[in-house]
């Protein structure tokens, strides 16, 4: 039976705050300080576990091999000898962020029947560029069954950065639904991430309907704002649209063709005059996980914290509630350490509609897994990295261990 299973990136040893995301406000406003891998790893397994008490399927992606040594190669240099700005992105953690790792689109949405993947190229950050290789050959492994088809990414310059700029209505994860590609265009201080030529690419390589696919431009507003990516303004689940007003660029029109393409479509949108676009940007209020829940419990919205933090944002969240909508529970969860680089609960995770019995049973997660990934974490992950640390010929040693001995456990030694 076809289920929605959010795969988690697990928060990898050389997480650090570099402030490489150009137009992530989190990201830059944090450039220096000293992270902490070893909570920030606990707090995404908390989140998982979090997830699996509500009885939602769950699995994981590992860590990429980091600082990238063979990147530094093709440009001529070294760990040891690279230029600062070169050797942060080769140490970047940003893999942690699934929402990033590919497009799905799933089998009922295709041709042919399958569930498709592209991974993401993410050409237009450097510190991410270099990710597609390490994530392909996990998703290769992960969804080798020929339920599967899994797609090398889309070539440059065309910017794909994945599912975080993509959203799926439908009336049930197992029916066919209609696909949204949301992209940016160029210009501003902060750039367009998601171009269109990619994501119809995509489209086309999923072999979905025309008639069930829309390609909606976000707002040039909201990029410039600091939504990066889609999913810091607008996400969606089933037939529930949780967006804000300012979302796209022509917001009129995008909702009428939403719900031209699909009639069943309920559009919960947060005004501007409620929660202004950096109050929704800062809280990470529509970087929530939309979820169904088990046991026709309606809809819930796994928050960061941060939400209930924003007085503005938790007052509409808390009269939003105690309204007959769709939306019926806020579950806050502690991703504090991924929060203050640019990440919410969404960005931690990729959504992909399968039969859990298709999937590499290693990916998928349960408590007693998370308890030997946490035990692992807790004897090996760093319990701090200073931004000056990544010079440290002995760090670089020690984090290129601790995902070894991550992938030992959890028996993914292919992946070393």
């Amino acid at each position: 039976m076809l289920t929605e299973i959010n795969f988690d990136g697990i928060i990898g040893p050389s997480h650090n705050y570099a402030g490489l995301s150009r137009g992530n406000i989190a990201s830059a406003s944090h450039a220096g300080d000293v992270s902490q891998p070893r909570a920030a790893a606990l707090q995404g397994i908390e989140k998982m576990r979090h997830n699996i008490a509500l009885g939602l399927p769950q699995g994981f992606f590992m860590p990429l091999d980091r600082p990238d040594a063979k990147w530094l190669e093709t440009l001529g240099t070294t760990v040891e000898d690279a230029e600062d700005h070169l050797r942060a992105q080769a140490w970047s953690a940003s893999s942690m962020w699934a929402a990033n790792a590919a497009t799905v689109s799933p089998a009922p949405d295709s041709a042919d029947g399958k569930c498709h993947l592209t991974v993401a190229n993410l050409v237009t950050m450097p510190h991410r560029s270099h990710e597609w290789p390490g994530t392909l050959a996990q998703l290769r492994i992960a969804f080798a069954d020929p339920a599967f088809a899994v797609h090398a990414p889309i070539p440059a310059p065309f910017g794909d950065e994945g599912a975080a700029n993509h959203m799926r209505l439908c009336s049930g994860h197992d029916g066919q639904g209609v696909e949204i590609f949301v992209y940016g265009l160029g210009g501003g201080r902060f750039p367009a991430r998601q171009h269109l030529d990619a994501s119809k690419a995509i489209a086309r390589l999923h072999r979905l309907d025309p008639a069930q696919t829309l390609f909606i431009r976000q707002s040039d507003t909201a990029i410039q704002g600091g939504a990066f990516h889609n999913d810091v303004v607008a996400v969606a689940n089933e037939h529930v649209l949780f967006t804000h007003e300012a979302a796209f660029e022509d917001r009129e029109a995008a909702h009428a063709a939403i719900r031209a393409a699909f009639q069943a479509v309920e559009i919960v949108e947060v005004p501007a005059s409620a929660v202004s676009l950096p109050d929704a940007i800062k809280s990470y209020l529509f970087n929530a996980q939309l979820v169904t829940l088990p046991g026709g419990d309606g809809m819930g919205l796994v928050l960061p914290t941060e939400a209930r933090d924003t007085p503005a944002v938790w007052k509409w969240l808390e009269d939003m509630i105690a309204g007959n909508g769709p939306i019926r529970r806020l579950l806050p969860v502690d991703v504090r350490q991924s929060m203050a680089n640019g990440g919410g609960p969404a960005c931690l995770r990729l959504r992909v509609v399968a039969d859990p019995a298709t999937v590499d049973p290693r990916f998928m997660a349960d408590a007693a897994k998370l308890d030997r990934i946490a035990a692992v974490v807790a004897r090996h992950w760093p319990e701090s990295i200073a931004p000056g640390d990544l010079a440290s010929p002995a760090l670089a040693s020690d984090v290129r261990a601790a995902r070894i001995a991550l992938l030992e456990a959890i028996g993914l030694d292919e992946l070393g």
